[in-house]
């Protein structure tokens, strides 16, 4: 492999991410009017009858979302006292004429609470900023000096390796958001990192104040408790998922916390019973890949093997009934044949994540939906290659029909099947939508309508941002196992 070409191919692959991304934030943050957030959003709805707690729920919705800048009447009257010691939350002419002169000054836009008559301001952020914003928080590194915590001046501030008595050895800090920066344990892929975090905003309406991450990277379902081992020894059962542990400020932390955890790192993140969003829809995009490989390829072998035969001609009504037939129509056919003969789950939820029986249907029909594109370009390829000179050359060796597809043209087809391998995966998991919705399947298809449709622009984004950056990865990993099947391939910057 060419270093400088691959070089490129990242960067190449780089700006393709960002220009994908960027022209999606751009499209949803312009062209979508801003109140449909809250369409689908109850609370919203409750609080009419309460307008200061309706402007309040609304404006901190917004800044949440990277719309505005937003200070309610405390954070107000602080920001304003910097300038004017005199300025005081009360509502009165003296007040609001020294709160006009802070925000005109400032770049904010004032605005009263209908009941209680107290200020607030709001700062609309540019669209370019809000970019910016998305960009350059996207990546968050811990370390030592990351917590700013005032009533604690005495914090230490390292990073260690030692035997810690919750999670034994691992790479422990101090001063960092979380405790555990390494740690091991007996989950794939065994070791694991807290240094280097994704952010992707904040979730709204729906998962609402949840981490965009934490949703679609983090469990769901119900939550599990099992037995940890506390910093004294004493072992009990908890919920909590100690290889989480961030810091807390000392002014903010309760008396148990300190004596379970006896440090500021108290704040954890529970554990779940069902795997993640993304989990659950790789599982199943790469099993159907596994299925409609097993089956299409020999299938396409035999065809251009037995070409104008029989086989062949079966094979062709088949493929042609497959494309034909609505996706739609295709899967509630087999799911109805699924539950009918074999008793199989109608929907995921029946059994949940934890039932081999759940992923059954929605992973086969997934890949019976790929079968027909497979078996059509495999079967072209060798066809074509049955008419290569050492396919005559096999043929004039006395070698069988059978014998020259399976050990030259089949050897030879392996190299540009395997290429698309790693883009079929990627292609199964993001267009799972179909079944994921039909099938109820709490995975990343299923998400990225109801994204869509509950207005969640930040999990739409990211959503987005996270399949391009997979099957931007798909096609770059397809040309690295191409090399790595057939040496005699050369990269460069002309191919």
């Amino acid at each position: 492999m060419n270093k400088r070409y691959l070089l490129f191919r990242i960067l190449r692959s780089i700006v393709s991410i960002f220009l994908v991304t960027t022209i999606t934030y751009v499209l949803i943050y312009t062209l979508v009017p801003r109140n449909t957030i809250f369409k689908e959003d109850s609370t919203y709805s409750k609080l009419k009858a309460h307008p200061d707690e309706l402007a309040n729920y609304e404006n901190t919705a917004f800044d949440r979302m990277g719309y505005i800048e937003y200070l309610d009447s405390r954070d107000l009257v602080k920001e304003v006292r910097k300038e004017y010691k005199e300025a005081t939350a009360k509502p009165s002419k003296e007040n609001k004429s020294l709160y006009q002169k802070w925000a005109k000054e400032n770049g904010w836009k004032l605005g009263i609470f209908p009941e209680s008559g107290r200020y607030y301001a709001t700062k609309d952020i540019p669209l370019l900023k809000r970019i910016w914003n998305f960009y350059s928080n996207l990546i968050v590194i811990d370390h030592p000096w990351k917590v700013k915590d005032p009533s604690n001046p005495d914090l230490k501030r390292y990073l260690k390796i030692e035997k810690d008595p919750m999670v034994g050895w691992a790479l422990v800090g101090s001063g960092t958001q979380y405790k555990y920066q390494i740690y091991f344990n007996g989950q794939f892929p065994f070791i694991h990192q807290n240094i280097i975090h994704i952010n992707l905003g904040t979730s709204y309406p729906t998962f609402s104040g949840q981490s965009v991450s934490d949703v679609l990277f983090g469990g769901q379902g119900q939550t599990v408790s099992e037995e940890i081992t506390l910093a004294d020894g004493k072992t009990m059962r908890s919920s909590a998922n100690i290889y989480t542990r961030q810091y807390r400020d000392s002014n903010k932390i309760s008396s148990r916390e300190k004596a379970m955890y006896h440090d500021n790192y108290v704040q954890t993140k529970p554990n779940y019973k069902d795997p993640s969003m993304i989990s659950i829809s790789f599982r199943m995009g790469a099993l159907a890949v596994v299925i409609a490989y097993l089956i299409g390829v020999p299938m396409a072998m035999v065809m251009a093997r037995l070409k104008g035969k029989l086989p062949d001609k079966i094979g062709i009504a088949l493929v042609t009934v497959m494309i034909s037939a609505p996706s739609l129509a295709f899967v509630y056919f087999f799911r109805y044949l699924g539950n009918t003969l074999f008793g199989l789950p109608l929907s995921f939820p029946t059994y949940g994540a934890g039932d081999i029986k759940s992923y059954i249907l929605p992973t086969f029909i997934l890949g019976f939906l790929n079968v027909s594109g497979l078996v059509i370009w495999v079967r072209r390829y060798m066809i074509d290659q049955q008419s290569a000179d050492y396919v005559k050359f096999a043929k004039s060796k006395g070698l069988t029909s059978k014998e020259i597809s399976r050990r030259h043209i089949f050897k030879n087809a392996v190299i540009p099947i395997a290429n698309g391998i790693p883009g079929s995966i990627i292609l199964s998991i993001a267009g799972a939508t179909i079944t994921e919705t039909i099938f109820a399947v709490p995975g990343m298809g299923k998400m990225l309508p109801d994204a869509i449709l509950s207005h969640n622009n930040p999990l739409t984004v990211a959503i987005v941002f996270i399949f391009t950056v997979v099957g931007v990865l798909a096609v770059l990993l397809g040309d690295l196992l191409m090399v790595y099947l057939d040496p005699r391939i050369k990269l460069s910057g002309g191919d």
